[in-house]
């Protein structure tokens, strides 16, 4: 299944909303106890809402509340790339016992609240229990020109980065990082999570703490040591403003709003660096009671 692609007539370049937006604009827009309230309105049924804490990469400009969070990952011994879904337990809300995917990344709480807005509160795949796969897939309809040599819905692989020193596009500086347009656990006839991947020697100097990453704060450098390989570093592509789909290194108009190397969002012209990671805190949306089947993850 194809990520989002409704777009406004190619002359304008920019993206139409998508369709079903829940709730995110209005967030950004109202207090923290005003958002609570909301939910509740909203959604009463939900569990896992609330006040969140997140690493993710930071927003710059544009009208984006708040950046998009980081979804750690690792390296099979086969090379493919996999998003790390957190352990499922139990745990008491509001007086009953409800299912949630937590875990300890780098000494921070990683949850599958991190992603509870724009909608994908609702998608099958972040049910805490979703016999999904957890392995990043290349899109099957990318932008990307590089990508289009992929099988769609091929697992991305370290091989298929071997030239990220070196890669570029046209698009502001060869050699910043690579990227992909990805999916995460979103097998089957259910709703498309989009991620995108990149690999970048930047990224493996954030994680090692050098330069002028010594001095990142000890969360989120301690995080980011554990969240990434390799110069690989993952994030849910869903902009924080309307909940469209941005790129690094993606769309040739993003030159013109100084976002030809960073991750430019080109509904609204939203900026977000990927070598900034930020830890920050945000009302998440309520999900679905159902905890989405048998465990999967493989």
């Amino acid at each position: 299944m194809p990520l989002d692609e409704d777009k406004y007539p190619k002359e304008t370049g920019r993206r139409r909303f998508v369709k079903g937006v829940v709730g995110s604009a209005a967030l950004a827009s109202v207090g923290v106890g005003g958002a609570a309230a909301l939910d509740t309105a909203t959604s009463p049924s939900g569990v896992g809402g609330g006040i969140t804490q997140f690493v993710g990469i930071e927003n710059t400009d544009g009208p984006a509340p708040r950046g998009m969070p980081i979804i750690p990952l690792e390296i099979d011994s086969d090379g493919a790339l996999k998003g790390l879904w957190p352990e499922v337990q139990e745990e008491t809300q509001s007086g009953r016992t409800v299912k949630v995917a937590k875990t300890d990344v780098g000494g921070v709480t990683y949850s599958n609240a991190w992603f509870q807005y724009c909608g994908v509160q609702n998608y099958e795949g972040l049910a805490p229990s979703a016999d999904q796969d957890n392995f990043f897939r290349s899109n099957p309809s990318p932008t990307l020109e590089w990508q289009k040599e992929l099988e769609g819905g091929a697992k991305l692989t370290v091989d298929d980065f071997s030239d990220y020193e070196e890669w570029g596009n046209n698009i502001g500086k060869s050699g910043v990082g690579k990227p992909a347009e990805a999916t995460w656990r979103s097998d089957g006839d259910v709703q498309t999570i989009p991620v995108q991947v990149i690999r970048s020697k930047r990224v493996e100097q954030m994680a090692n703490g050098e330069g002028k990453y010594s001095e990142l704060p000890s969360d989120v450098k301690n995080f980011l040591s554990a969240a990434t390989d390799q110069g690989f570093m993952a994030w849910l592509n869903k902009c924080t403003h309307f909940c469209c789909v941005p790129g690094f290194k993606t769309y040739e108009g993003s030159s013109k709003f100084g976002a030809e190397n960073e991750v430019y969002c080109q509904c609204h012209q939203s900026i977000y660096d990927p070598f900034s990671p930020v830890s920050k805190s945000f009302v998440a949306l309520p999900r679905p009671e159902s905890d989405g089947g048998s465990e999967g993850g493989e």
